[in-house]
């Protein structure tokens, strides 16, 4: 596979998740953006807000720069009551019903600040970079491109239970 077929197919994948974001959105009312099926489930604001931090903080790394979430005012304007570095990882239910959100197009801004970061970095990846090693830890060692497949898996992952939360949503009775 050559880098630039790589590099576009990696902006067709993250390209939909930037899209995707605002379209789960569309719609829904605050109050339905913060329904949970039952008291242990995670709610579309949730959802979404953790994809995107995950990806934030993971390109992040991968840049060696300061997350978006900060550096680009985003955790100021969610407002959220968790500390700047949150993202979502082992947070507990109660720690999900905390999450409140005023203006819902916060949600495809940050999402967009993000996705541009990303593909801009991708368009910067030669071949070489993709197979460099980040992460020693795991056997087999974490490349670039691995780790890249992860956040868009992650993504994926997220934004599909935000589109079925948000199908619930307009099943209730």
């Amino acid at each position: 596979m050559t880098t630039d077929l790589a590099r576009e197919l990696l902006t067709d994948g993250f390209d939909r998740i930037r899209d995707g974001v605002p379209e789960v959105v569309d719609g829904l009312s605050v109050e339905e953006l913060l329904w949970r099926p039952d008291a242990d489930a995670n709610h579309v604001a949730w959802l979404l807000w953790h994809l995107t931090r995950q990806q934030d903080d993971q390109v992040a790394a991968l840049v060696d720069d300061e997350p978006v979430w900060q550096s680009g005012g985003w955790s100021e304007r969610f407002g959220l009551p968790y500390p700047p570095s949150a993202h979502g990882w082992g947070m507990s239910s109660a720690d999900v019903g905390r999450f409140s959100v005023a203006d819902p197009s916060l949600f495809a801004g940050y999402q967009e600040a993000v996705h541009e970061r990303t593909v801009r970095y991708l368009a910067g990846l030669d071949a070489a970079a993709y197979g460099r090693v980040i992460d020693e830890r795991w056997d087999p060692p974490v490349t670039v491109g691995v780790r890249i497949i992860s956040v868009l898996d992650d993504a994926a992952k997220h934004l599909g239970q935000a589109e079925y939360v948000k199908g619930l949503i307009g099943r209730r009775t």
